[in-house]
């Protein structure tokens, strides 16, 4: 990390901890300049925005329209409030990233006018057209901040003379942004080892013992099959902290971590285009970040969802976003805001659930109807079953579970019939449920499970 990035970065994090203090008035006060401020940039340099939100200036945040990803894409040059900045360069600096396996947190450096250094992230595509996304310095050093907040509020903070070791277990493919912020921590403050998580798990395992770290951190269905590993003396690190991060982590997959290593793994819930939208607190209760991301669940026509209530998707407004603005931006994951009031004494409003991706959730035929079946339906069918990992796959004819590390104890029968018996519960009753043991669970390129996976789409 530049000595300018990390600046920066430190500031950010020495202002964000006073806002651990901070009434719940005071939030809202906050958040309402930050987005009337993020709402001139948008239309004053982005030709996008100004033509979006055109008679609109004065209305409410709730009353413009929704961004999709494909959008925002399809018109990404007239998007950016940089002129200059195009998307096919920064595609062409992604591509030669994964063509030489370039460093991640190096910088794309653009040609003039534009100067300066450039950070650039795509998402996967795995629900649907493939997003890119690009910061400048201030903006970079946000993102590693929100994290950085993350590891503050487990309880692991980074302090100059307190350095901790850091091992990360995700994707190591340099467009996505976990190996960039990986990639970009200071190595003297933060001694930093990144593992792929499609790699064997004893190769995991041999270098996870090799680094010893202070933090883990990695995908969840990455931690429970490591703390079955750690439960069997195979692996054998003491970590000060466990972070679970861009999937969702189940009660299961918790109860494991905190019986491998005495401490219950805290919940980072982020996103490439985001950054940290939220972690787990001193109290164990997942917070909102309500001062750097507005999150709006909704339904299926865009109407604010009651609080505690999932919504059908979700609306991100970012307000330190200026280079790619990112207002009322649609994401499909299915949040449940609540309210305030927690024991940590933070007035963050509570993250009450999050259930995933919107894809998760099958359609399966039942005799002339469709139902509609919640990957939570499974989750109470197979979190306890004892194994590394299960993997749901919709087949024309049926499901298939997939099945990792699964206990030669364990009865195969007794698992379809726990499987069966919760789809008959949720009015699915005689759907094919074929359990499929494998050696290592199907994940995306970017390393992540998707536990549910419906038929593709048209």
């Amino acid at each position: 990390m530049d000595a300018a990035l990390m600046a920066r970065v430190l500031a950010l994090r020495f202002v964000w901890r006073a806002r651990d203090r901070w009434s719940a008035e005071r939030i809202d006060a906050h958040r309402e300049r930050a987005v009337a401020a993020a709402r001139r940039h948008a239309v004053e340099r982005s030709p996008f925005y100004r033509r979006l939100h055109a008679g609109l200036e004065d209305a409410p945040l709730a009353a413009l329209p929704p961004v999709t990803k494909g959008q925002l894409m399809e018109h990404w040059d007239d998007a950016v409030t940089r002129r200059g900045l195009r998307l096919a360069d920064v595609e062409a600096h992604l591509a030669d990233l994964v063509e030489h396996d370039g460093d991640p947190g190096r910088p794309w450096r653009a040609s003039p006018p534009l100067r300066g250094p450039w950070w650039a992230a795509a998402t996967a595509g795995t629900t649907g057209r493939r997003g890119v996304f690009v910061w400048d310095r201030t903006e970079w050093a946000a993102v590693l901040a929100s994290y950085a907040r993350a590891t503050d509020w487990a309880g692991v903070p980074v302090r100059p003379g307190q350095p901790i070791r850091v091992a990360v277990v995700s994707s190591r493919r340099p467009t996505h942004q976990s190996a960039a912020v990986g990639a970009s921590l200071p190595t003297a403050l933060i001694p930093t080892i990144r593992l792929d998580a499609t790699a064997p798990l004893p190769e995991t395992v041999s270098a996870l013992n090799g680094f010893a770290p202070t933090l883990l951190v990695g995908y969840a269905s990455v931690l429970r099959p490591l703390a079955r590993e750690q439960l069997a003396g195979r692996l054998h690190i003491s970590p000060r902290a466990i972070m679970s991060a861009s999937e969702v982590l189940s009660p299961q997959t918790s109860q494991d971590a905190e019986a491998a290593w005495g401490v219950p793994p805290a919940d980072v819930y982020a996103a490439t285009e985001t950054a940290g939208i939220g972690s787990t607190c001193s109290a164990g209760r997942r917070h909102l970040y309500e001062d750097l991301v507005i999150a709006e669940p909704v339904d299926a026509d865009y109407r604010r969802v009651p609080p505690g209530t999932p919504g059908d998707r979700l609306l991100v407004t970012v307000p330190f976003a200026r280079t790619l603005p990112l207002i009322r931006y649609e994401m499909s994951d299915r949040i449940a805001v609540d309210g305030r009031g927690c024991p940590c004494g933070r007035a963050f409003a509570l993250l009450a659930a999050v259930e995933g991706r919107i894809e998760d959730v099958l359609a399966l035929a039942v005799g002339e109807t469709t139902v509609a079946i919640h990957p939570n339906v499974f989750h109470d069918a197979l979190d306890g079953v004892p194994l590394n990992g299960w993997q749901v796959v919709q087949r024309g004819d049926g499901i298939d579970v997939l099945l990792e590390g699964l206990s030669p104890q364990t009865a195969t029968d007794a698992v379809r019939a726990r499987v069966e018996s919760a789809l008959a519960a949720a009015g699915a009753a005689g759907v094919g449920v074929r359990l499929v043991p494998v050696a290592a669970l199907e994940r995306t390129a970017l390393g992540k499970v998707p536990l549910v996976r419906g038929l593709p789409r048209a």
